[in-house]
């Protein structure tokens, strides 16, 4: 899933791209706790329940995080993810979260609508913390 947001690619990211970052920006995550040396992140969901995740792969330089999850409630396995911030020419930047996983226990629409669902309701808020207009 991919943003355009209207502010600089370096304000985004000082945002959203710490590892332990998450529950600063997306409202679904109450807490966010590292474990095994800051590789392993436990995110505590608002409503109950939690998700862990490790960190794969993390460069600041080029504004991008890969991450696979361990542990969920959520209808999908061999989960990974990538959240990457790219600079645009006009001073705004993109913002692309995007994942490969397969269903389990829900069909892949089903799965699919549940991922992007969290990938929207994180960028509606960023847009809110940013004071960016609602995408149209």
């Amino acid at each position: 899933m991919l943003n355009k947001l209207s502010v600089p690619a370096d304000t985004v990211w000082r945002m959203i791209g710490g590892w332990n970052a998450l529950a600063d920006w997306h409202p679904a995550i109450e807490k966010s706790e590292l474990d095994e040396g800051g590789e392993v992140r436990t995110l505590s969901l608002a409503g109950g329940g939690a998700i862990t995740e490790r960190l794969e792969e993390h460069d600041n330089a080029e504004r991008t995080y890969t991450y696979s999850i361990l542990q969920s409630p959520l209808p999908v396995a061999n989960y990974k993810a990538t959240i990457k911030v790219t600079d645009e020419d006009d001073g705004s930047c993109k913002v692309e979260w995007s994942s490969l996983f397969d269903p389990h226990g829900a069909t892949e629409t089903e799965a699919s609508k549940v991922i992007e669902g969290i990938y929207q309701t994180g960028f509606d808020n960023l847009r809110k913390l940013l004071g960016v207009p609602p995408a149209q």
